[in-house]
């Protein structure tokens, strides 16, 4: 596997967060978050081994890496008593599990803007003739919905797996949607919006 040396600074970064952060979980025990280091370090796998093919520029690399930081950030770090995850950086409304706005659910909206952001270049890659239409914008913000799906049953995995989690119940997982989904349709409005741009400027 041939990196460039923007890919190597990308994976160095991200092998050596994943490191210090899976010592930390084992040293508190936790267990449910070595789970996410395993997916996680499937994914830098797969990227890896595909990266001739997918031909990610420098900023989706860097945009997955820091996604990667703050998931683990989010459950190996302590606020006032509980993991980052569940603490509130805006208090805008609601109590428990409807809080908002809380880290978690701004990981979920940056983590699948920035998956409707690999979509489309995917997308834009390999089936060129979907460039600059509706549907390859469509495509990239359902896509990302649905792989944001994916991710719930990963989380559902781990509350059946593991008796103590963070992940949370039933208004966690809606909310979690609910931002999954508005991330990836402003990625999908901000990318059209920046191709916009950059043919006025160009014409």
């Amino acid at each position: 596997m041939k990196l460039r040396a923007s890919e190597w600074g990308v994976l160095v970064f991200t092998l050596a967060y994943v490191a210090g952060f899976g010592i930390w979980f084992v040293m508190i025990g936790n267990l449910e978050f070595l789970w996410y280091i395993a997916t996680l370090l499937f994914f830098v796998g797969l990227i890896g081994a595909t990266i001739k093919r997918t031909r990610f520029p420098p900023l989706i690399l860097w945009a997955l890496s820091i996604w990667g930081l703050a998931h683990m950030a989010g459950g190996g770090i302590e606020v006032d008593g509980a993991v980052l995850y569940a603490f509130q950086l805006v208090p805008i409304i609601g109590e428990g599990e409807l809080r908002l706005l809380k880290y978690d659910q701004v990981v979920h909206f940056y983590g699948f803007a920035v998956t409707a952001l690999v979509l489309w270049h995917l997308l834009q890659l390999n089936f060129p003739v979907l460039r600059n239409t509706a549907t390859i914008y469509i495509f990239a913000a359902l896509g990302s919905m649905g792989l944001g799906c994916i991710n719930e049953l990963i989380e559902f995995a781990a509350v059946l797996a593991i008796p103590e989690t963070n992940v949370g119940g039933y208004y966690n997982t809606a909310l979690d949607l609910c931002f999954n989904s508005a991330g990836a349709i402003a990625a999908v409005l901000l990318i059209r919006l920046s191709q916009h741009k950059a043919a006025e400027l160009s014409a």
